[in-house]
């Protein structure tokens, strides 16, 4: 039976909460930055203090800066531009902030396609440049139609901001849908060039921006979805990722200084012992740690995935008080910036820099962009406990708040119409704080639920029959990416087909815990397959008969928490139709599945 398109099938500020949740996003008070009181745990993966580490052999001449600063903008020198890629020269022959600072998007929205295909600079504008404003142009398989990905720190959302993003998607009809991504914030989809203008000055009105959200910018940056509601967590993510998001795009006006970068690069903060926010997948990772009393961070650095190449992020052997998470941020943003490759975009991510410096070459450049030029060595009390077993946050759970609770809904492959977003900031509304959290699963959690409320709440029509608190074992951890549906880098069609190879697969065994089933579209790996129990990764197979279909290489032994590691191949160019038997298989020899007819046959 042919796939039917999943939209069809699935009928960036702080938020102050009304439940004394509230918090300042430009200073960090003393109470703001409490840890919850534990036993600080040594931290084995830390280097030990190295005072007598030795110096970079890096030969001096590699160390100068290969960008400068001209009229505001940051800009590759004319020595160093043999042998760059095709973004970059984009890049120099106009900076794409341009559309943003200068208003240049206000005079592209007023072409036709016909007329911005016409001119280099403008087909450039649309398929590239406009990255830098959150746009993604889905030329391939809709042309004229646009992506828009939003800044959403932490994941945390309000029922206004949703109501609105509902009202953009309604008018594009069967073009428009939302989607909650890996990195814990909204996509919406449909969008039309000349319509952009005004949803920029809509996005404003509601605390919210597009702005730097893709290309070579720096990402949402994940913090822990429990963020002070959690009565387990280390400490509130929400101040540190919030004042990341507004260095980032300089409070939605854009941070030029760091719009040129030579990669996408990925920060985290962490939150809780359950490592929610996944770390080791991260460019620049925060882990709690005191130290001499205090409280701040250790370090991690360069974790990534790419085409070529996938990294777990590895400590810098550095810490950092909470006062200096965004001086550190801007320093590492700086080195970057400065020093990274900028040719093959498969070699551009922070790691290769790491690896041509050394850690210690890359570790002295972001210690001479401190504002003291002092970077602290990684301290011996990390605060995360390597042995926390990773809670469930699906489903009804006590907050720290007495007489609250908050509520995790399962959101079938990310995936949401604008009927279904204005009935979700109702909910929040009437039985919460009008408050949303979004997760890295694609999830979402409604917080500060008066207990008195929450049998109201279960009985939701749409919690019945849509987005279920207490969704079935395997649907609990399946994560799609977009796939060809929408993205013309997709080789396959993800999300639909992972619900389908889901439900078939349930059909035929049994199982006792939660398995993470991850999709990606491509070897990109927006879906994160790599971290996935079982993960599947778009590639083209070949059928019984040796005729081309869609397929994929399938990933094997991911593991999040702290001890985390990257799947393996298991399987390559596995045609999609056989994928059901395979899994079922998985499932029973690896994760003690049990198939149905013998469960019954037990019963």
């Amino acid at each position: 039976m042919a796939l039917l398109p999943v939209n069809k099938i699935i009928p960036p500020t702080l938020v102050s909460s009304r439940r004394n949740n509230s918090l300042s996003s430009t200073t960090l008070s003393s109470s703001v930055i409490r840890c919850h009181q534990i036993r600080p745990q040594k931290a084995g993966a830390v280097s030990p203090a190295a005072e007598t580490a030795p110096a970079s052999s890096v030969d001096a001449a590699r160390l100068e800066p290969r960008v400068e600063e001209r009229d505001g903008f940051w800009v590759l020198k004319e020595k160093f531009r043999d042998g760059i890629n095709p973004a970059e020269k984009v890049k120099i022959e106009k900076d794409p902030m341009k559309l943003f600072v200068e208003d240049g998007i206000n005079d592209l929205a007023t072409l036709s396609m016909e007329e911005i295909d016409k001119a280099k600079h403008n087909k450039d504008d649309v398929d590239v440049r406009l990255k830098w404003l959150g746009l993604f142009h889905r030329r391939k398989h809709h042309y004229g139609r646009f992506m828009m990905r939003l800044k959403l720190p932490n994941g945390v959302t309000t029922s206004e901001q949703t109501r609105y993003l509902a009202s953009v998607i309604k008018k594009y009809g069967e073009d428009g849908c939302a989607d909650v991504t890996t990195r814990q914030n909204w996509q919406i989809r449909g969008v039309v060039l000349p319509d952009v203008p005004e949803i920029i000055k809509g996005l404003e009105a509601v605390g919210l921006t597009s702005l730097q959200s893709g290309m070579d910018n720096v990402r949402n940056p994940v913090g822990n979805p429990l963020a002070g509601i959690d009565p387990h967590e280390i400490v509130d993510t929400r101040p540190f990722t919030n004042l990341i998001s507004q260095f980032v795009t300089a409070n939605s006006r854009g941070n030029l200084s760091i719009t040129n970068l030579p990669r996408k690069w990925n920060p985290c903060v962490i939150g809780s012992h359950d490592l929610y926010e996944h770390p080791h997948i991260n460019d620049l990772a925060y882990m709690p740690a005191t130290k001499n009393g205090k409280f701040g961070f250790n370090l991690l650095v360069g974790g990534f995935f790419s085409i070529k190449r996938c990294e777990e992020a590895i400590p810098l052997d550095a810490w950092v008080s909470a006062e200096d998470v965004v001086p550190v941020c801007k320093a590492m943003l700086e080195a970057f910036r400065d020093l990274g490759f900028r040719g093959n975009r498969q070699k551009c991510r922070m790691m290769w820099l790491i690896d041509e410096l050394g850690m210690e070459g890359f570790r002295a450049e972001v210690e001479k962009r401190m504002p003291n030029q002092v970077l602290e060595r990684a301290s011996s009390e990390e605060l995360v406990q390597k042995q926390w077993e990773r809670r469930e946050y699906l489903g009804v759970h006590p907050q720290k708040q007495e007489g609250f609770s908050f509520v995790g809904l399962h959101i079938p492959v990310g995936r949401l119409q604008a009927d279904e977003m204005e009935d979700l900031a109702r909910i929040a509304d009437e039985y919460g704080s009008g408050e949303l959290r979004l997760t890295v699963e694609q999830n979402i959690i409604i917080s500060n639920v008066e207990n008195s409320k929450v049998d109201a709440l279960l009985n939701e029509p749409l919690l019945k029959e849509r987005f279920s608190p207490e969704p079935p074992i395997l649907m609990k951890g399946l994560v799609a990416c977009t796939g060809s549906q929408f993205c013309g880098q997709a080789i396959i069609e993800t999300k639909a087909r992972a619900l389908k190879v889901t439900e078939e697969v349930q059909r035929l065994v049994s199982v006792t815990r939660p398995v993470r089933m991850h999709w990606t579209g491509c070897p990109n790996s927006c879906g994160q397959v790599q971290v996935a129990d079982i993960g599947f990764m778009g590639c083209m197979a070949r059928d019984e008969n040796g005729k081309p279909c869609e397929g994929a290489d399938v990933f094997v032994g991911g593991r999040i928490g702290s001890d985390s590691h990257l799947g393996e191949i298991y399987k390559k160019q596995v045609p999609c139709k056989d994928l059901v038997p395979i899994v079922a298989e998985l499932l029973i020899n690896q994760f003690g599945a049990v198939p149905r007819e013998r469960e019954e046959a037990e019963q």
